[in-house]
């Protein structure tokens, strides 16, 4: 969120991008400290790019990672192991990054993916459905003769996930040497954001050549151990508790372990971080302050995809400048909209839906 006194800077500076800090605490009636912390939180929130007052008039997020076709099936009934279960079958665009990206368009963010897609059907489908929701993918890779990535799940009929399968070999084609290619586009971007579906060598390279905040979404237990050496490079981080307990070594059975694995892995190098504990909420901390918030309540008809909601909000939340707690609030909301939805992405999911669950006014309503 931009406080009134930044948009005045903003301002100011767009009037005279050559305006020193001086100049513009002799405007504001304040002192040349507090115009450089001002300016500090609007190089962080992406609206200036670095020395010499640079405005970014549309600051966009990049998100890197897997896009799929999912297959989903839900039994009518509790499941019967080794039988044919009747239920229903359909086809929706999934992967981690690509469902975050769709979150972030549908809560007005300008929104560039970047992943691998293969030439056959399901890529074209894909990325139809793509930049019909608003979705750049320009700067994604089409491998000749690829097969795109399919997921295949099974849930009970909770709708909480039993089985899958996953088909994700193309991801291996976003190597370290086509990042490179796009290092100068993403560290132009507000934010990244990355999925651990790709090779541990990519992750490192966009670990260390990454100069925007990078946010990482681990994905599953397996995948998390890629980040392992890495959170020194990455500002937030959203395990689940398991993953936590992976990546500190922390067994983690009440809240006091809790907050010291979430401690440890702030030591560790991150910014903030978001513990996802599923129906018990999430524990957020970052160097100032840490919280335990509950889930907001909402009927359970899909729990797929609502880490990836609850990681979009995240991202959008910081963009807007909101509170640690604010921001997990925001998580927790878009979390709530999903698993309340049928689809993976909730088409209810929008700015306005989730500051109306957290109880906060949108800035625009404010002024």
């Amino acid at each position: 969120m931009i406080t009134e006194r930044e948009r005045q800077i903003l301002r100011w500076i767009e009037e005279n991008p050559l305006i020193s800090q001086q100049e513009l605490a002799e405007l504001g009636n304040i002192t040349r400290s507090s115009v450089a912390v001002h300016i500090s939180n609007l190089m962080k929130k992406g609206l200036i790019q670095g020395k010499g007052y640079i405005l970014q008039k549309n600051p966009y997020i990049v998100v890197i990672g897997g896009v799929n076709m999912d297959i989903f099936g839900h039994p009518d009934a509790p499941l019967v192991q080794k039988d044919s279960n009747p239920g229903h079958v359909s086809l929706s665009a999934g992967g981690v990054a690509r469902n975050i990206a769709h979150n972030l368009a549908l809560l007005g963010e300008d929104v560039k993916f970047i992943s691998a897609f293969g030439e056959d059907a399901h890529a074209a489908q894909l990325a139809e459905g793509c930049r019909r929701v608003g979705m750049d993918i320009s700067n994604s890779l089409t491998v000749p003769g690829g097969v795109t990535s399919t997921y295949m799940f099974i849930t009970d009929e909770h709708g909480d996930m039993m089985l899958a399968i996953a088909d994700m070999d193309i991801y291996n084609q976003i190597t370290p040497k086509f990042l490179e290619t796009k290092i100068d586009f993403i560290n132009r971007a507000s934010l990244c954001i990355v999925d651990t579906n790709l090779s541990s060598e990519s992750l490192r390279y966009l670990a260390e050549n990454c100069r925007c905040p990078l946010f990482a979404d681990t994905v599953s237990t397996t995948k998390a151990k890629k980040l392992a050496g890495l959170l020194y490079h990455i500002h937030t981080l959203k395990p689940n508790k398991l993953e936590a307990q992976l990546l500190t070594g922390i067994e983690i059975t009440d809240e006091s372990s809790l907050r010291r694995a979430a401690k440890k892995l702030l030591d560790m190098g991150l910014e903030q971080v978001f513990i996802s504990l599923g129906g018990d909420g999430v524990f957020c901390a970052n160097h100032h302050g840490q919280a335990l918030l509950p889930c907001y309540a909402s009927e359970s008809v899909n729990t797929t995809g609502a880490g990836d909601s609850f990681m979009a909000a995240l991202a959008w939340g910081w963009r807007q400048g909101l509170s640690l707690e604010d921001t997990a609030r925001a998580g927790l909301a878009a979390a709530s909209i999903c698993i309340a939805s049928e689809e993976t992405i909730s088409p209810r999911i929008s700015a306005k839906a989730i500051y109306d669950i957290i109880g906060m006014m949108p800035p625009e309503e404010a002024e």
